[in-house]
């Protein structure tokens, strides 16, 4: 399943989502990507946040498919 994020409460939201299911389930995840903290805040093409976005959805996909596992 592909995840698309593209605001930080939607990937706050997302991440503290499967955390919460991991630790019912007695497990941990690796830990999610960091935010960045070089934002220029002018809108740039390719700015840092669409990058967190992507791994952010990338980390999502892999927790999920490691809670399935277990």
């Amino acid at each position: 399943m592909t995840v698309a994020l593209s605001d930080r409460d939607a990937a706050i939201a997302s991440i503290n989502a499967l955390q919460v299911s991991a630790a019912a389930k007695g497990t941990a995840l690796r830990a999610p990507p960091p935010e960045p903290t070089t934002c220029c805040g002018r809108g740039c093409t390719g700015c840092v946040w669409e990058g967190y976005y992507a791994a952010v959805a990338w980390w999502i996909e892999e927790a999920q498919a490691n809670l399935l596992q277990i």
